[in-house]
């Protein structure tokens, strides 16, 4: 028995949570007294497999094949289920990224095997897993029981902190993963990268919200808010509202529609915090708010409230942590 930890690649790099996962991962497998095994998928991905060695597996299962460059799901999922053949594992985690739920999801499904998607925490009782899963807007927490051999889950971004990388340990092996293209009903035809220069919603540090409070000039509203993002190095995020009223693409969408994010600071701007946009960013270690309206609910939910006009404060927040940071502009 082990626990085995898929580590997700995109063009060659490691998606930055999979390493927190690998991270707990070591410490279940140490509380079973079982191997941890990592997972690597790809073509041409070594380097992933000699990375992954640094953060404590036992063993790195290495499937590379021209037919796995990219991410398609019924390849990919019998990649998984070597895997886990091989490693004979019994708890199988991944982080909960799109590909990461969609991949744990169909081989638990596949196995008639308990899954808990987007857990927040995760633990071993008697033997087998427990996962912890945030619910109703993140005010219960739930525990996950597993009454099946296997357990799945996936583990929400950034809940988790990422291990220090250390000493290479653990043999990469090779998983052959025999893939026929006539059977594969997913093609990839093109492929095209989104802009690369942002910064990811789920894996942020600082995040930086709009909502429909720029609603009076929302090309200015989310300039200024994307200014302040930038001199954080935080990502812009948007409220459902200010999505649907087309002052931003759905991709910085954050709430229960769209991304659900864990920040260290979130700010929120002109966003009135309704229970679908706090399901979203509920979790999130600092919360500050800016907005005209006193008696807005995000104020319940904020470490820390600023009753003014976005327009004003951003701003002044930008000017003041440019000097604080020092970034101010040479004249």
């Amino acid at each position: 028995m082990s626990v085995l930890v898929w580590i997700e690649q995109i063009d060659g790099q490691a998606v930055h949570s999979s390493w927190e996962v690998l991270g707990k991962g070591r410490e279940l497998a140490d509380s079973l007294g079982s191997p941890l095994v990592a997972l690597v998928v790809g073509h041409g991905v070594e380097a992933v497999a000699e990375e992954a060695r640094g953060y404590g597996p036992d063993t790195v299962l290495l499937a590379d094949d021209p037919a796995l460059e990219r991410f398609r799901l019924q390849p990919y999922a019998a990649a998984l289920q070597e895997a886990i053949r091989r490693a004979d594992a019994s708890v199988i985690l991944a982080s909960a990224t799109t590909n990461g739920r969609t991949l744990t999801g169909l081989v638990a499904c596949q196995n008639q095997a308990g899954l808990a998607p987007d857990a927040v925490d995760l633990r071993i009782e008697e033997g087998k897993l427990v996962a912890v899963r945030s619910v109703y807007s993140g005010n219960i927490l739930s525990d996950i029981y597993f009454d099946t051999d296997q357990q799945f889950a996936s583990v929400r971004p950034r809940s988790f902190p990422a291990p220090e990388a250390g000493e290479a340990q653990g043999a990469i092996q090779p998983l052959p993963v025999p893939v026929d293209e006539g059977q594969v009903p997913e093609k990839i035809l093109e492929v095209k990268p989104a802009d690369t220069s942002e910064i990811s919603l789920t894996d942020a540090r600082i995040i930086v919200s709009g909502g429909r409070g720029v609603a009076k000039d929302p090309e200015l509203g989310f300039k200024l808010v994307s200014e302040l993002a930038d001199v954080l190095g935080a990502a812009v995020g948007a409220s459902r509202a200010a999505v649907d009223a087309g002052y931003i693409p759905y991709k910085h969408q954050v709430g229960q529609t769209g991304k659900t994010v864990k920040p260290d600071l979130y700010i929120a701007a002109g966003i009135s915090g309704a229970i679908q946009h706090l399901a979203g960013m509920g979790q999130s270690k600092v919360i500050v708010a800016i907005n005209k309206d006193p008696d807005a609910p995000i104020f319940e939910r904020a470490n820390y409230g600023i009753v003014g006009d976005l327009f004003q404060v951003l701003p002044a927040l930008t000017k003041e942590f440019k000097k604080r940071l020092g970034k101010e502009e040479k004249e």
